[in-house]
C-alpha cells in the first residue's frame, strides 16, 4: 500500500472556515506558479499637485453638487452631495406582488470625511498626529448619526484607488448610516452572539460582557501568541494587532483589531488606545505601499458595535447584548502578484465559494517584511 504524502497546507488544496460569517474559502497554494496573461492595471498616478482647483474635495473649492468647501486645515465633513440613502420620512412601499418579492424601505444619511487638506496624501503619507484627528473624527460622526432617530447602524469606511471605484483621489472616507444593521456585519454580530453562548476552553484571553467568551478576543490571543516567523501577524504594538486572518479571501487582506481587552466601539477607546490605533494604521498602510512600490489599493471597513444606547435606554454595559462586538478593521486589497496584477472574484468564487493561492500565511511573511519607512521618503533620504 502507497504511503500517504502528509499534508502541507502551503501546497495541498484545503478549505478554511470563516467563524465570523460561517462561510468557507478555498485555498489553492499550488495555484500560485500559474502564467498570468490577464488583465493588468495601470498604476495611480504619483505625480498629484498638493492643491487641484479642479477637485471637489480640495479646500474652497466648489463640490459638484454647488457646495463650497470651507477652507479647513485638517479634517472636514460634510453630507454627500449624493447620498446612497437619504433622511426620513421614507414613503412606504406598495404591497409586495409576491411573498418573494418583498421590499423594505430604508433610510438615514452619508457623510464624506476628508482626511487632509493636501490633495497628493493618502494615510500612508500622513503623520501619525493627522491620523489621530481622523479617529477623532470617525467618533464624532458615529456618536452624532448613531444618536439619530432611526439610525441602526453605522458604517464607516475608505475606498482607495481607482481600481476600487474610488473617483477622486483626494485622501478621504465615507460614513453611511442606516436604519437598518447591514447583511456582512449583520451576520458578524449573529455568529459573535453565537460563540459568546458557547463552551469554549478555558484561555486567559480577554472576555466580553458578562464573563462570556467573545471570538475576536480569543482569535487575536491565540494569533498574537503563535509563532511570529511562521504565523500571521503583520504587525502588533501595545494595543492592536493587524494580521491576515487563518479565512483571508483577498491576497493581502488584513484585518485590525485590538488584543490587550475587550472594545465593542470606537467610542469605548481611550486617549492611548486612540494613539496606539493611528500609530498601527499608518504602519499597516506603509506596509502596503511597500510591497509593490505604489500607492497600494482597497477597501477598509470598521465593523463594531451597530450604535450606542441612547440616555434614556441605556442599561449596565456588563448586560448590554450590543457589546458582544469586538471593535476590528477588514482591509480588502485587489492586488495579486504586482502593482499592475489584481485579484478577481469571477467564475468559481461567484458561482461556489471564495478561492485563494497565496496562503494567508504567505502573504503576512511578505507584508512583515516590507519596511515602515514609506518607499518615498526613503528614496528622498539616499538622494
Amino acid at each position: 500500500m502507497a504511503e500517504t504524502t502528509p499534508f502541507d497546507p502551503s501546497t495541498h488544496p484545503h478549505r478554511r472556515l470563516n467563524p465570523l460569517t460561517n462561510e468557507y474559502v478555498l485555498v489553492s497554494p499550488h495555484r500560485t506558479k500559474r502564467p498570468w496573461l490577464g488583465q493588468t492595471e495601470p498604476p495611480q498616478s504619483l505625480n498629484l499637485p498638493e492643491y487641484d482647483p479642479q477637485c471637489y474635495l480640495c479646500p474652497g473649492n466648489t463640490r459638484a453638487g454647488g457646495q463650497k468647501n470651507d477652507v479647513y486645515e485638517h479634517t472636514m465633513v460634510f453630507e454627500n452631495d449624493f447620498a446612497a440613502v437619504l433622511p426620513p420620512p421614507c414613503p412606504a412601499p406598495p404591497p409586495a406582488p409576491h411573498p418573494l418579492l418583498t421590499t423594505e424601505p430604508v433610510q438615514g444619511g452619508c457623510d464624506v470625511l476628508i482626511f487632509h487638506p493636501r490633495h497628493d496624501l493618502t494615510l500612508a503619507r500622513l503623520p501619525v498626529l493627522d491620523i489621530e484627528r481622523i479617529i477623532e473624527e470617525w467618533c464624532t460622526v458615529y456618536k452624532k448619526r448613531g444618536a439619530q432617530e432611526g439610525i441602526e447602524y453605522v458604517q464607516i469606511f475608505e475606498n482607495k484607488g481607482a481600481i476600487m471605484g474610488c473617483s477622486n483621489p483626494h485622501p478621504h472616507g465615507q460614513v453611511w448610516s442606516l436604519s437598518a444593521i447591514p447583511s456582512l456585519p449583520g451576520s458578524e454580530l449573529t455568529n459573535l452572539r453565537r460563540y459568546s453562548l458557547t463552551d469554549v476552553a478555558p484561555s486567559d484571553a480577554p472576555r466580553g460582557p458578562l464573563g462570556r467568551p467573545c471570538m475576536l478576543c480569543e482569535y487575536a490571543h491565540f494569533e498574537v501568541g503563535a509563532d511570529s516567523e511562521t504565523g500571521r501577524v503583520v504587525v502588533k504594538n501595545d494595543d492592536w494587532v493587524a494580521l491576515v486572518p487563518w479565512w483571508a479571501v483577498w491576497p493581502f487582506e488584513i484585518m485590525l483589531l485590538p488584543y490587550k481587552r475587550h472594545i465593542p466601539s470606537i467610542a469605548h477607546l481611550t486617549a492611548e488606545e486612540k494613539k496606539s490605533f493611528a500609530d498601527i494604521l499608518s504602519k499597516v498602510t506603509k506596509r502596503y505601499d511597500n510591497l509593490f512600490s505604489c500607492s497600494f489599493a482597497y477597501s477598509m471597513g470598521i465593523h463594531q458595535r451597530p450604535v450606542l444606547p441612547s440616555s434614556d435606554t441605556a442599561i449596565p454595559e456588563d448586560q448590554d447584548e450590543d457589546n458582544l462586538a469586538h471593535l476590528h478593521l477588514h482591509f480588502s486589497p485587489p492586488l495579486l502578484r504586482s502593482a499592475s496584477v489584481r485579484k478577481f472574484l469571477v467564475g468559481f468564487e461567484m458561482m461556489a465559494e471564495p478561492q485563494r493561492d497565496l496562503t494567508p500565511e504567505q502573504a503576512a511573511a511578505r507584508l512583515r517584511g516590507c519596511s515602515e519607512v514609506h518607499y518615498l521618503d526613503r528614496e528622498v533620504v539616499q538622494e
